[in-house]
């Protein structure tokens, strides 16, 4: 059993608020994942559904994905217990039914579509019909139809309803995910469109309900709600850039930073559409008028460009309600919907189920958690449908490898999983959130979703300038570990699918003739290619994974044996220590170890560590950049600290820490040396606010974790 804590947020009631939870299990544990029940303070079962979504080696269960209701009273906090033992009958009973196209929740029926431009054959609110309409951009002056070929549940319980439509619109694919939830009169439609062809304009993409409408008006906040009411004539309100730019907010955005809808209501019922995170992701509009609703996800005065093989996802609401329903109370679910119940569990679950790093320290010392919260959170924060969810990084733009343009990071050093174990060690929610923005991001535009090149194919994009412009996929800038963290939080698939995606594309990758020959590529390039495939061994125990991980291990070994060490090639005349490049293939080599621990790895680790211990560490304690004479410089990257501690890990010799120590207090007390700028502006389609990118926490959150947790340990902290 384990606690289940829902901190105070909301001044008003929420009555069987429909929530979800992922929880990793120790290995040999829980055998079966609907063994799980959930009980409140009084003791009354909840309503659950769960399922695995990942196991360990023996078949028991790593992964649960758990939704249920809670009852959580205004203004107070509210613990409720998940038994893991042990399943029980819920008191309270649900009426979802869904069957083939059509879903009831017991307040809405809606009758899927199989029909051109049409998600919805009807949806109706309590016997009262409602038409609606998926607009899709015109393509130049032509009109750009789409059809669903067809709908699938991804899931379908008591609790909720999440199906799924796939499509075409011309030259782009369409996925439509609709979720329902018992007894609610809301659900959500989410819609992803996929280019396939180059500099697809999406002005003019809507979603339109259709009523008459007796009075009506648009909503926008970041604190009160600003209504702009109208009963005669139509009311429109957009976000744009400029609009944000003058805009003050204190949020931590990716938690919340306000609401967008419009609403209208005649004497039966009431009808509003909020779009999730309208600001963030800009531009955005609303019309309101005596005919209905049009919400436009890129308004028609405005342009947002898919690149072939971009993605992007979009999402709203629709909540219907009673004609004599406080507006107040209408603002209040909508704000609910930006900002949804999360509850918190304790970071014990994530340290005892040991899925992850060794980031959990047995003391906290007050001075390095502030250290890694102000890391966490210094991260520029960038507004625009593209852009919201990655950063520019001002390093790679200074050196104008974007040419004039900014270089954006692609979450380089996997900054969603980054962000996952900070979250896990601490039990913050807006570190969940950083997770769930950043990963959407990244499975959207930093990956090629459609190309007929093998090489780009379902990779990740290297760092550059427009996120995707240079159309460059390699080995060593492509993560999963974050993407597959995402699919347990949320349970969504196309995490995982794209995680995959990412590891056949590697596979590819290292079929190429630059790597069939030891010490023709960096160090780095193998060794993130490793830590991505055994990342992908332990999340689905296929052994396909392995055949290229112990590939590419004994390409290390002949590397090793030619060179006598990890050399990597540089100027035409040059083969050179790279300090953080080698650390790379240590610590890849090191997740290799855990899963398969060979002698021959280990060896070849301490080589290396004992190698850069010996000859790469200046006067002053600390590592070389890269070893020549022009590029002696101080080295900046704290992944060297992550394989100092696992040489301590694999002898229990403290000097490996102690070696470390002068690069912990560099690191602990450097400065943003990639500073984005300080106040707001726009930049192209972004607005920037000021802020590091967000590779600076994502290289140092685990080197800096796992050695603080080891050093404290050891006491030289």
């Amino acid at each position: 059993m384990f606690e289940i804590n829902f901190e105070k947020v909301y001044a008003k009631n929420l009555t069987n608020e429909p929530y979800s939870l992922a929880f990793p299990m120790p290995k040999g544990e829980l055998e079966d994942e609907e063994n799980i029940s959930v009980t409140d303070e009084n003791g009354r079962h909840m309503p659950v559904y769960s399922r695995a979504t990942a196991h360990w080696d023996d078949g028991s269960v790593k992964w649960v994905f758990l939704r249920s209701v809670a009852e959580l009273p205004a203004n107070k906090a509210v613990k409720y217990f998940c038994h893991t033992d042990r399943k029980e009958n819920a008191d309270i009973l649900s009426s979802l039914k869904a069957d083939g196209n059509v879903i009831d929740t017991g307040k809405l029926h809606v009758v899927l579509s199989d029909q051109k431009n049409k998600l919805f054959d009807s949806l109706s609110y309590n016997g009262e019909n409602i038409e609606t309409r998926l607009v899709m951009p015109p393509k130049g002056s032509a009109k750009r139809d789409f059809i669903i070929n067809k709908w699938e549940y991804e899931e379908n319980s008591a609790l909720c309803a999440v199906v799924t439509g796939h499509g075409t619109a011309d030259d782009m694919y369409i996925r439509v995910r609709l979720t329902f939830y018992a007894d609610k009169p809301w659900f959500e439609i989410s819609c992803r469109l996929t280019a396939t062809e180059e500099n697809v304009e999406l002005g003019g993409w809507s979603f339109e309900i259709d009523k008459k409408a007796d009075t009506f008006c648009t909503g926008i906040s970041n604190y009160k709600t600003k209504f702009n009411s109208g009963s005669d004539k139509p009311v429109y309100t957009e976000i744009d850039a400029n609009y944000l730019k003058y805009e003050s907010n204190e949020h931590n955005p990716e938690v919340f930073y306000g609401t967008f809808f419009g609403e209208c209501r005649d004497s039966r019922f009431g009808v509003c559409a909020t779009v999730f995170q309208a600001q963030q992701n800009f531009p955005k509009a609303v019309n309101v008028d005596k005919d209905g609703i049009k919400v436009y996800l890129v308004p028609i005065t405005k342009s947002v460009i898919l690149k072939s093989g971009m993605a992007r996802e979009q999402k709203l609401q629709l909540h219907f309600y009673p004609a004599d329903t406080d507006i107040q109370q209408v603002n209040h679910r909508s704000i609910v919907y930006q900002m949804p119940v999360k509850p918190e569990i304790s970071p014990e679950i994530f340290k005892n189920a040991n899925v992850f790093e060794n980031v959990f320290t047995e003391k906290a010392i007050s001075e390095y958690e502030i250290y890694l919260i102000n890391k966490a959170d210094e991260h520029s924060r960038c507004y625009g449908m593209l852009n919201w969810g990655d950063s520019p990084d001002g390093g790679y733009t200074a050196q104008g490898r974007g040419g004039d343009r900014l270089v954006w990071t692609n979450n380089e050093y996997d900054f969603p999983h980054a962000c996952m174990l900070m979250y896990a060690r601490t039990g913050v929610r807006k570190y969940l959130d950083y997770v769930l923005v950043s990963a959407r991001h990244q499975i959207d535009i930093d990956v090629c979703h459609y190309s007929n090149d093998k090489l780009i194919l379902g990779g990740q994009y290297e760092h550059c300038a427009g996120h995707i412009d240079e159309k460059k996929v390699v080995c060593s800038h492509q993560w999963v570990e974050g993407l597959l963290d995402c699919y347990h939080l949320t349970g969504d698939r196309e995490y995982y699918d794209t995680a995959v995606g990412i590891g056949e594309n590697v596979k590819i990758l290292l079929e190429q003739p630059v790597f069939q020959k030891s010490g023709q590529a960096n160090a780095r390039e193998t060794g993130w290619a490793l830590r991505t495939l055994s990342a992908l061994y332990k999340e689905t125990n296929d052994k396909s994974w392995l055949e290229k991980c112990n590939w590419i291990v004994g390409q290390f070994s002949d590397w090793e044996k030619e060179y006598g060490l990890w050399l990597a090639p540089y100027t035409d005349n040059t083969a050179i220590r790279v300090v953080f490049m080698i650390a790379i293939a240590a610590c890849s080599l090191m997740r290799y170890y855990r899963i398969d621990p060979q002698p021959e790895i280990k060896g070849m680790i301490l080589r290396a560590i004992d190698d850069l211990k010996e000859n790469a560490v200046l006067d002053n304690g600390l590592f070389y950049y890269k070893e020549l004479p022009s590029l002696k410089r101080l080295g900046n990257n704290p992944i060297i600290m992550e394989a100092l501690t696992y040489a301590y890990e694999l002898t229990g010799n403290v000097d490996y820490l102690k070696t470390g120590l002068p690069t912990f207090e560099y690191v602990l007390g450097s400065k943003p040396s990639s500073i984005v700028g300080g106040g707001k502006r726009i930049v192209d389609d972004a607005l920037i606010n000021g802020g590091v990118g967000t590779k600076s926490f994502a290289q140092v959150m685990i080197p800096f974790s796992t050695f603080y947790a080891a050093a404290a340990k050891e006491g030289l902290l």
